[in-house]
Formats: C-alpha cells, structure tokens, sequence
C-alpha cells in the first residue's frame, strides 16, 4: 500500500488525493465483503452452537465498522496534508471532541452493551424472548448498535442494545426448549369439576407439541400427565389451570389456541357447564 500512494498518487494535488482516497476505500469495502462472506460461509458449514452462533454473527456485524475505522486512520496517516494537520486537529479541537463525544455516547454505550450480551450470553440467536406483552419474538440478530427480534406476526422489532441490556428478559430457551405452558379455562359455578378435568387431559394429549415431562417415579404412581388444578371459584365461574409441558417454545401460542378450541367444543359436546356472565341491576 505504501508503494501505491507513493508512485501511483501524487499526494500532493487535489485529484490524486481524491483518487487515494477512492482506492483506500474500495480496498476496505472488499475486505468487508471478503470477510464477511467467509465468515458467513463459516456458519452454514459449522454446526455451532447457538452461543457460538451468536458471536460468530457480532463479529462478522463488527468487520465493517472496525475495518472502516482502519480505513480512515490509515488515510490520515498516509496522506501529507492530513498528517500534518491531525495533530493540530486533535490537540486544539477540545471543545468539538467533547462535543461529538457526548453525541457518540449512545452509540458507545450501544457497542458496549452489544460486547457484553455476547460475552455474558443472556440471550443467543434463535432465542424466544420476552421483554414485556409488545416486545416478544425471536432473535434474528445482534449487531453492534441494536438486537433484531423477529415477532410472531413477523415484523422486527429493532431495540438499541443499551436498553435490552438494561430490561428483565424473559428467555424461553437459554438452557432448555422445554417449556411449562399455563392454560386457563372458566367453567360454570355447577359444573362438573371431574368431567372438565377429564376433557381438558385427553384433548390435551393429542396435541403434537405437548410431551410427557413426568419422572419415572410419577409414572409408577400413575400421575396424570397434565395436571388441571381448580385455581379459584368466583360467584359466576370456576377457575381451572392447566399446566402443560411442550417441546417447542415458539409454538406454545398455537398450542394454546388449538386446545382452547378442542375443549370449548368436548364442553358443548358433553354438556359441561359455561360461565354466565351475572349483571347487577341497579334502581335509580
């Protein structure tokens, strides 16, 4: 590269400064590309792990950034009428570097974070995650400025890395894919408690999702597989929980919605009891 600018530029006119330029940054630009492509080659060869996965993903986000800060640096140094003046530029501009530095302070405190979920692993690439009932879905991407979750009616939520860092996550999968799925049923205050809890095990069951999770210890007791416990009983309805395991966290909201509708119906089917609404009439 040394031997490019000294015989090939003249650094000492405008166009051939320009055109260095010009060279430098279509040199960086091809190295991102390059780097990037292989790194991007690395993971669909490899079977990492999500952990891996995800690092691999921020360092290929990283190259850009990092090789565009070499390009930069580089031309500054390598270029007369750039060197002579940078340490002027950089010795009386306090003022202007106190100033772009509090604006960079988000973008900053944005890369930190961004290293720091990487390192600490709260969450990983392909993780479902919960922020609160709005921010949900799965994580597509962790660049250096912002995480990428992809929601359930596919749209992306982009979130600033310093403020996911900050939040209580809720991480469906960090360690294990199975998860424990609450499914909350109203019954009507005469109902039949024990054919309600019958129904709601057997349509439970033929779902595909939903696994067997009991120790061999409850199996030899002959525990039922889903356990529907009466949870409150109310003056115009009863309060049944249904605790079910499933193998497949992003699935839990159709499982949930297609044991709902299997019940409702065996509820119509069998004659068990709906809650009814009780409206108090008030004279005036």
């Amino acid at each position: 590269m040394k031997e490019l600018h000294t015989y090939q530029f003249n650094l000492d006119s405008f166009f051939g400064i320009v055109g260095y330029i010009l060279v430098v940054g279509l040199v960086v630009w091809l190295l991102s590309r390059i780097t990037r492509y292989i790194i991007v080659q690395i993971i669909k060869r490899r079977k990492t792990d999500r952990y891996g996965r995800t690092s691999i993903l921020f360092f290929r986000n990283s190259v850009k950034f990092f090789l565009g800060l070499f390009g930069i640096a580089y031309i500054i140094m390598t270029v007369p009428a750039f060197r002579s003046k940078a340490t002027l530029i950089f010795s009386g501009a306090g003022i202007l570097a106190a100033i772009i530095g509090f604006a960079a302070q988000a973008a900053l405190s944005n890369l930190i974070a961004g290293a720091f979920i990487v390192i600490f692993r709260p969450f990983r690439v392909g993780d479902y995650i919960k922020l609160d009932d709005t921010r949900v879905g799965i994580v597509e991407d962790i660049t250096l400025r912002h995480t990428v979750i992809n929601n359930f009616e596919n749209k992306r939520l982009i979130i600033p890395n310093s403020v996911i860092s900050t939040d209580s996550v809720l991480n469906h999968t960090i360690e294990d894919s199975h998860v424990l799925s609450f499914n909350n049923f109203k019954l009507g205050i005469k109902a039949n408690i024990d054919l309600a809890r019958k129904i709601i095990q057997e349509e439970a069951i033929k779902l595909p999702t939903v696994i067997d999770f009991r120790t061999p210890e409850q199996v030899m007791a002959n525990a039922e597989q889903v356990d529907v416990r009466v949870i409150d009983i109310h003056p115009d309805h009863i309060h049944m929980r249904a605790y079910v395991w499933l193998n497949e966290p992003f699935q839990e909201f159709k499982t949930k919605c297609a044991l709902k509708e299997a019940v409702h119906k065996r509820f119509l089917a069998e004659g068990v009891q709906l809650p009814i609404p009780i409206h108090k009439v008030l004279k005036v």
